[in-house]
């Protein structure tokens, strides 16, 4: 093949599968990786090393079931397009529909109460007490006991809301975890 041949366009555009064939596969793929992710975490902001290495694993993994041996920019395009569908069209469910909001995304995970730490809640979320401190002395607060709430929300962020009187003045603070 001479390098300064023309371009196969048509192997370049038309595809070599049925576009429909293209978005199930793509459908399908999101939606497995989607329920396994929303199982395994929280959102992309609670996001460390280990759950990106899966996560770049995974859509490694995931890439042969969903691409097969496509070769054409149309169908790498509409695969793209399927994919980036169901993110937004889950989104707008999740914004309409209050009932389906509280499947897509975790609800907010209390960690401490009236400055008591739950420690059943961090087990569940494998958060150490270090890393859970760590997060409050980032925001001003130099221990528990002058924390009135502390939540985990769904995004992955921490809402840290200090009792009446302590550092703070009882503002609630966010950050990321």
């Amino acid at each position: 093949m001479d390098i300064l041949s023309y371009p196969d366009l048509r192997s370049m555009f038309v595809p070599s599968s049925s576009l429909a064939e293209i978005i199930l596969r793509g459908t399908v793929m999101y939606l497995v990786l989607f329920a396994l992710l929303r199982v395994l975490r929280r959102e992309a902001g609670a996001i460390g090393v280990g759950d990106l290495l899966v996560v770049v694993l995974i859509a490694d993994a995931a890439q042969n079931a969903m691409a097969g041996e496509y070769k054409s920019i149309t169908e790498g395009t509409i695969l793209v397009a399927t994919i980036a569908s169901w993110d937004y069209l889950l989104n707008w469910l999740g914004y309409n529909c209050p009932w389906l909001q509280r499947l897509l995304r975790a609800a907010p995970l209390p960690l401490i109460m009236d400055g008591r730490v739950l420690r059943k809640n961090l087990r569940q979320e494998l958060i150490t007490v270090e890393e859970l401190m760590s997060e409050l002395r980032q925001q001003g607060v130099e221990s528990a006991g002058q924390v009135s709430r502390c939540y985990l929300e769904g995004d992955g962020h921490f809402s840290v809301i200090t009792a009446q009187g302590k550092k703070n003045g009882g503002k609630k603070k966010e950050s990321n975890f």
